[in-house]
């Protein structure tokens, strides 16, 4: 089961991506009580791609109805 929803995942992901954008032209961007600039915009990748997978994985639990796949190969030599 997801620790978070998929709508939350995704405002998450959108606030991250508005922050690179602000970044990318050369404005400072503000969340909450930080302050993050362009020397910080390897931070905010990072938090696009923890929230990209975040979201990534309740897309793939809601896909499997909440069951992850599992499979057993034995190679055999013929």
């Amino acid at each position: 089961m997801a620790v978070f929803s998929k709508k939350l995942c995704k405002q998450k992901l959108e606030t991250w991506l508005a922050a690179e954008e602000s970044i990318a032209t050369g404005q400072s961007y503000q969340i909450g009580t930080r302050m993050l600039t362009r020397a910080n915009l390897k931070e905010v990748r990072e938090e696009m791609e923890y929230w990209a997978g975040k979201l990534a994985e309740v897309e793939a639990e809601e896909k499997h109805n909440g069951r992850n796949s599992v499979y057993r190969v034995v190679q055999r030599d013929v």
